[in-house]
């Protein structure tokens, strides 16, 4: 941190465009000390998806403010930026004090020109005060709850009375801004919840898109490797059938080769039996002759 402050001079609470249409972020308080040092305090009581970025922005927006028309960048002077958080920020994180400053991934700043502190009232717990920054937080947490007439005693300092007393002595006009501006804050996280809300409903939506294609292609692959067993058991029906009917030809082919044998074995049987026949009639034919010659004899003894 830097050197205490001794002359703060309070700011216009607002960072102002040059036109209407430009974004307009409004701060809790502005200060600058006898140094030209720049000073932001915000205390943000809701957190919201977009207020790490809304932070920097702050900050960066301060800090670019610095320099007029014609300045150089030698006239540029650190800027701190302390928030008070409400509600937890960095959840997995039990430590309470954050500091952020521009430096590289071995621990080098790359320039001194301050930072951004991060406070979250929530984790802060210490009930014995020993350092200031401990004191202005436990304030900030408990002030509200405390007795401006009887004060415990890590509030008697000038500085804790005397912020005891502008705390009680808010003016109905001071507490109708803050009011005002309170609203508008209200109303800019809303946007920022509901852009968040349209982002999850986005997506979930993507995300059933997405399981829908995924179903879809599975189906389709299933569809696929169904087509696919159904095509190998028609190649194996096919491949059954041309067995099949290379059987039927091989026992045609062998049908018909028994066919040709027992014709061929009628026509051998038909050539034996004509065979047989001849012989008959041959034999017939001879036992003729030889009777016939008996009788010649028998009529003819001696011729």
């Amino acid at each position: 941190m830097p050197s205490p402050v001794t002359q703060v001079d309070i700011l216009n609470p607002y960072n102002e465009r040059e036109f209407v249409t430009d974004k307009l972020s409004i701060v809790d308080v502005k200060a600058r000390d006898d140094h030209a040092r720049l000073y932001q305090a915000e205390i943000q009581l809701v957190n919201h998806r977009d207020l790490p970025a809304r932070i920097l922005y702050t900050w960066a927006d301060l800090y670019s403010q610095q320099l007029q028309s014609g300045q150089d960048y030698d006239a540029l002077q650190p800027t701190y930026s302390i928030w008070l958080l409400g509600e937890d920020l960095l959840r997995g994180d039990p430590c309470y004090a954050h500091r952020y400053r521009l430096r590289d991934e071995r621990d080098r700043c790359l320039l001194d020109h301050g930072g951004i502190y991060l406070f979250e009232l929530n984790k802060f717990a210490t009930e014995h005060v020993e350092t200031e920054e401990q004191r202005w937080l436990k304030f900030f947490k408990d002030g509200e709850h405390l007795n401006a007439d009887h004060l415990p005693d890590w509030m008697q300092t000038p500085e804790m009375r005397q912020a005891m007393t502008i705390l009680k002595a808010f003016s109905d006009k001071e507490r109708a801004y803050h009011v005002y501006q309170a609203r508008q804050d209200f109303l800019r996280q809303q946007r920022s919840i509901q852009r968040e809300l349209d982002d999850e409903r986005a997506a979930r939506a993507a995300e059933r898109a997405a399981r829908e294609v995924e179903r879809q292609a599975k189906e389709a692959a299933l569809q696929a490797r169904e087509a696919e067993r159904q095509a190998k058991e028609a190649a194996l029906q096919a491949q059954d059938a041309e067995r099949q009917a290379k059987e039927a030809a091989l026992q045609a082919q062998d049908a018909e080769r028994q066919a040709k044998e027992a014709a061929l074995q009628a026509q051998q049987d038909a050539l034996q039996a004509q065979e047989t026949e001849r012989q008959a009639k041959e034999a017939a034919l001879a036992e003729i002759e030889r009777l016939k010659a008996l009788l010649h004899d028998r009529d003819h003894p001696t011729d």
